[in-house]
């Protein structure tokens, strides 16, 4: 590509609940004044950040905003909209009606039917466009896959991939934000599709339907299996894009593994912190990769980090207060918004001084 020529851009914005949302809301901020967003082609999401796209396509009619758009009518609006009311707390509404009881322990549903009543989400993963393509991640808890859920498919490459039909954009939202111990999997009824199959490496065209081997298919965040989501366009094993001409920006809102272990002999959150270690490191593991990736490829993309000091004295308390903020869903006060918002602005326009964001 000339270098006269802007590059497309894959967005990739990490889960972290609230604190991802909105600091992926200042990335997209500076993004969109650099008149940026107008050449996003492909987004990859987990959790918080699926959650925001969703929230953003809905505030735009299922249309990818402008970048004018963005600035004028998406985020004052989801500003509004996240300061005054509570995914967290609308979830836990449902429980009222005790037909949605049954739920109690698969709690994500309850998210889909909150983000349907009372944020007004009602479109299937077939209204969505076709560009940018979006991939909304999750985790098959059956075989430890990424499941990835799009417009045209959904599914898995061990188990295959089957039509969305009538699939409802929440379902989707939910699995993508249902971490354990939080709102744990969604259930999905794989009986109502038909999954097809091709062999590794079979030419497009070779799908075969298949019997997958479960009725029901329990699906976890997305963040279980790669909490950045940026599997679908980089190939960490390689150290490489899988993109031809795409930039890949990567937002990174993860909290930064807490220190010190205070857990007694017969403590169950013992071993909750053996787990956080695993995926602290898997998550070290691709940062380092795409890092070095970009250090080779300068112009093929960026990444900006919650957790970056804003300064050159190592202590920033910025960056400090925004990844440090819990993951939750709840309702945020205006200064947290501000705050949280303003160092992912901050952040994206340091990447920028710094080495560039897209070629």
């Amino acid at each position: 590509m000339g270098t006269d020529t802007p590059r497309p851009v894959a967005l990739v914005l990490s889960g972290g609940g609230i604190r991802a949302m909105v600091f992926h809301l200042g990335v997209l901020r500076l993004l969109a004044e650099r008149g940026m967003l107008e050449r996003v082609t492909k987004i990859s999401t987990v959790s918080g950040g699926s959650l925001l796209i969703g929230l953003m396509f809905q505030e735009c009619r299922l249309a990818w905003p402008s970048s004018e758009a963005f600035l004028a009518q998406v985020y004052p609006a989801l500003r509004s909209k996240l300061c005054s009311r509570s995914l967290q707390w609308g979830a836990a509404r449902q429980l009222l009606r005790p037909a949605n009881l049954r739920f109690l322990l698969s709690r994500a549903n309850l998210l889909a039917r909150a983000l349907s009543e009372e944020w007004g989400i009602t479109a299937k993963l077939t209204d969505l466009p076709r560009s940018p393509e979006w991939s909304i991640n999750g985790t098959t808890a059956e075989n430890g896959k990424r499941f990835r859920f799009k417009a045209a498919e959904l599914g898995d490459y061990e188990l295959g991939y089957a039509a969305p039909g009538n699939f409802p954009l929440v379902n989707a939202l939910a699995v993508s934000a249902a971490f354990p111990g939080g709102f744990g999997p969604l259930t999905l009824d794989a009986s109502k599709f038909v999954w097809k199959r091709r062999p590794w490496g079979a030419p497009i065209g070779s799908e075969a339907v298949v019997d997958i081997g479960y009725r029901r298919l329990h699906l976890y965040d997305g963040g279980v299996y790669d909490n950045l989501g940026l599997e679908p366009y980089f190939d960490a094993g390689r150290g490489r894009s899988k993109l031809s001409s795409e930039s890949i920006v990567v937002s990174d809102a993860g909290a930064p593994l807490a220190p010190g272990f205070s857990f007694g002999a017969f403590n169950m959150f013992r071993l909750k912190r053996v787990a956080d270690i695993m995926s602290d490191q898997a998550h070290a593991l691709r940062v380092r990769t795409f890092s070095t990736y970009l250090q080779a490829e300068p112009g093929r993309g960026a990444f900006i980090y919650i957790g970056t000091p804003l300064n050159t004295s190592g202590k920033c308390e910025s960056a400090e207060y925004a990844a440090r903020f819990p993951t939750t869903l709840r309702r945020l006060k205006l200064e947290e918004f501000d705050r949280l918002a303003r160092h992912g602005y901050e952040s994206t326009k340091l990447v920028e001084l710094q080495c560039g964001i897209a070629g």
